[in-house]
């Protein structure tokens, strides 16, 4: 979904660093409109163990409170205390839920609610300073002022790791609140249970209805020192306790249970001043939290841990070697950090995970992950995945197919949450997550996909559906969005009818070719732009292509949307007025001025998102700087591409302009740096653009290496003149997935001025289903 940001911290990075995670910087953020954790995790983990830096609830007595969007991910760079350190996150989403298992050390009187930011001692937060904090990939440490605790995480996979560090001769406490939670309201915690196993071992679960409708997460806490008491506080009025009234269960009583529980276990912090303690996390059982535990995280230090996540890392990061500036090292691997959170591993270390059907499945033969932004993350993050790393993203295929079989609506992911679907966003984009790996042969079994596709593109009864395939169009009568639905529709569309082609079936493809035209029903002649239709045929009156608010586009405007034709550039060139107006529009867009008033009334769209009229903050625009390459003008692309790069990605805490959306924004960055682009997921071409750096090495997953070099690349000499690939001159305007897995060396010629003269033959231009 577009957007919610990322804040990470300022480091100060070493100029000769040895490794990768040398130079990520976890608190690149996003002009305050949302952030990514700042906390540890491991490559796709499902832990993501973070700072909360407060508790702004999503509503309050059903009426939506405006500052919860800037706590989508929890942690906010501006704020001055913590609330504590939650479990879960988002990586730079636009909605919100998780921060499950709140975790909370303290000295002094017991507090058991968070308090208000502007009155911190009312409750257990603390305030912080930003100079005792040091984040980096797997590690995240910070001084509680007001307690004197260093506090220092790491995780694994499945397990987050906190070390607490009291002042000397103070005995503390710790907070386990089971209420909080992002994007929280009175009512989320369904029920949330808590057992006392023995003096260093807790297990429990708690059940949410939020975002994810009915979210199960399963834990086991181990502490490295006996608890010497313990209690709980239940806030919410029970009406019936049964027998339990016969016992004191708010006190040293090892079973608490309740919708509002707040518990506390004080420690003998004065005797021994550390304390490790170890959650682990599972969606089927306490027992599966247990066997996770035991397997990631027992018998090891908190060092060793550190150590390992740090390690892991660097393995999943060098695959890259680069040159460029301190700042240009910290953008490029912060950003490859960034594509590699999200999605995350969701199931037991047995196998084992909770399907969409809330029954307990085992993967056979692959992981099976959840968090799947896939309105975002179709585009690049993906796209990326099957470049670097083509197995992992195999399985996330696999994950989603059998979404599609566990879901009572016979439907893949829209947006999958934690064994649930949240119905978030427009579109079915699953599908050309499936037809991507399947063109790049990533993922061989078509057959089984595409019966997952189809049954997607049929529910009648999914945003439009039935109208659509019966007039060609979604209707604005039938959704706020009709435009950019319809347009969104016709590219799934042509992606299921490419995967028909590839499992053999004439049928299906003739069928879905069809409905791949379908975005030709929504482009008004008079105007050259997309524009909704009504029911009758008509189209929307009193219409206005720069307004992203109420015009039958999904987080943008027609000028930006009416651009999202990626199966179909050379047909879409005449609809909008043919080569010469098309090229206009393109140059206009980048360079107009976009009034507020035309993005005042939509939440992820600012100021510092745009370029000209260009909406680089949130996703369907992305693929727009690279449509000169249809066009007599392909060098306008390398112009806008650096314009684009310089403004939208700084090594700073408000350094993005725009939502991360888990990954997509820092995937479209890795990419545009290598020098191309996947504008049309499911085909096996990557469009040109020009380097960003210049020297570039990936090691392929194959063995092989690619490198890209271009000599004196700057601001001043981003024009490509001439490219080689292994020695040979190549003037296409795409390159194949082929051509890049086979490793070697492309070799740019870089110039202050344009080569006009490349790629303009019709053989020299990327795909496009008509001509």
């Amino acid at each position: 979904m577009g957007a919610a940001l990322i804040v990470l911290l300022t480091v100060i990075l070493p100029v000769a660093a040895q490794q990768p995670t040398d130079y990520v910087n976890p608190l690149i953020g996003t002009n305050g409109m949302g952030h990514v954790f700042p906390g540890a995790c491991t490559p796709f983990g499902w832990v993501q163990l973070s700072p909360d830096t407060d508790t702004i609830p999503h509503n309050v007595g059903g009426v939506y409170q405006k500052g919860t969007y800037a706590y989508c991910a929890g942690y906010r760079y501006q704020d001055p205390t913590i609330v504590g350190f939650s479990h879960t996150h988002l990586s730079g989403t636009g909605h919100s839920d998780l921060g499950d298992l709140l975790l909370m050390p303290a000295t002094g009187p017991l507090k058991l609610n968070p308090g208000r930011a502007d009155h911190p001692d009312e409750g257990y937060r603390s305030r912080f300073s930003h100079a005792t904090e040091k984040a980096a990939p797997g590690y995240y440490e910070v001084m509680l002022d007001d307690y004197g605790i260093r506090t220092q995480l790491t995780a694994t996979q499945r397990v987050g790791i906190h070390k607490y560090t009291f002042p000397e001769g103070e005995k503390g406490h710790l907070i386990l609140d089971l209420v909080h939670g992002i994007y929280n309201y009175d009512g989320k915690v369904l029920w949330s249970n808590l057992r006392v196993e023995n003096d260093t071992l807790l297990t429990g679960y708690r059940i949410t209805n939020g975002w994810a409708r009915t979210n199960y997460t399963y834990f086991a806490i181990s502490f490295s020192q006996p608890i010497r008491d313990y209690g709980y506080q239940e806030k919410e009025k029970t009406l019936y306790n049964g027998f339990w009234r016969r016992f004191d269960v708010n006190r040293n009583f090892p079973e608490m249970g309740g919708r509002k529980v707040v518990a506390y276990f004080n420690f003998d912090t004065d005797r021994q001043s550390e304390l490790v303690v170890k959650v682990a996390l599972s969606a089927t059982s306490t027992a599966g939290a247990l066997k996770n535990l035991q397997a990631e995280a027992a018998q090891k230090s908190f060092g060793q841990l550190a150590a390992e996540a740090g390690e892991e890392w660097n393995r999943h990061l060098g695959i890259f070697e680069i040159e460029g500036t301190p700042d240009q090292k910290a953008m490029f691997y912060t950003s490859l950090y960034h594509t590699m959170i999200n999605p995350s591993v969701y199931m037991d270390v047995d196998g084992s995970y909770r399907g969409l059907d809330h029954n307990i499945h085992q993967a056979q033969g692959f992981t099976n992950y959840t968090i799947f932004s896939l309105w975002d993350t179709y585009r690049a993050e993906h796209p990326l995945l099957n470049l670097i790393q083509p197995a992992r993203n195999a399985d996330m295929v696999t994950s989603m197919i059998r979404h599609e079989q566990q879901s009572v609506h016979g439907i893949l992911p829209i947006w999958s949450l934690m064994g649930n679907e949240n119905w978030c966003m427009s579109g079915y984009h699953a599908v050309s997550v499936l037809a991507d790996a399947i063109a790049k042969g990533n993922y061989p079994p078509a057959d089984e996909a595409l019966a997952a596709m189809v049954s997607t593109s049929t529910v009648p009864y999914y945003e439009g559906l039935e109208a659509y395939i019966k007039l060609d169009y979604v209707p604005l009568e039938q959704s706020a969005t009709a435009a950019s639905t319809t347009l969104e529709y016709a590219y799934d569309d042509w992606t299921i009818y490419q995967t028909a082609l590839k499992a053999g079936n004439e049928e299906v493809a003739r069928t879905y070719r069809e409905r791949a035209l379908n975005y030709r029903n929504l482009f008004d002649p008079s105007i050259g732009f997309a524009r909704p239709k009504l029911k009758d045929g008509s189209f929307k009156p009193d219409f206005d292509v720069l307004q992203t608010h109420g015009e039958g586009f999904i987080e943008g405007n027609s000028w930006n949307f009416s651009f999202h034709v990626p199966h179909d550039v050379a047909g879409l060139i005449p609809l909008m007025g043919g080569e010469k107006a098309f090229i206009d529009k393109l140059d206009k867009l980048f360079t107009m001025h976009l009034p507020k008033q035309f993005y005042e009334q939509n939440e992820d769209i600012t100021e510092a998102c745009l370029v000209g009229g260009y909406v680089h903050g949130n996703e369907p625009s992305h693929h727009i700087p690279y449509l000169y390459a249809w066009t007599s003008q392909p060098w306008k692309t390398q112009y806008w591409l650096r314009e684009i790069l310089n403004k939208m990605y700084r090594n700073a805490t408000d350094g993005l302009g725009g939502n991360d959306d888990c990954g997509q924004m820092s995937a479209w960055y890795i990419f545009s740096v290598m020098g191309f682009y996947p504008v049309c997921p499911g085909t096996d071409q990557y469009v040109l653009g020009a380097p960003y750096l210049p020297y570039l090495k990936l090691k392929l997953p194959n063995g092989k290496t690619l490198e890209i070099k271009a000599p004196g690349v700057s601001d001043k000499k981003r024009y490509v003149r001439s490219l080689k690939i292994n020695g040979t001159v190549y003037d296409k305007m795409y390159i194949t997935h082929e051509d890049l897995m086979k490793g070697g060396v492309f070799e740019f010629s870089m110039s202050s001025s344009p080569n006009k003269r490349r790629g303009l033959s019709v053989q020299d231009k990327p795909y496009s289903l008509t001509q």
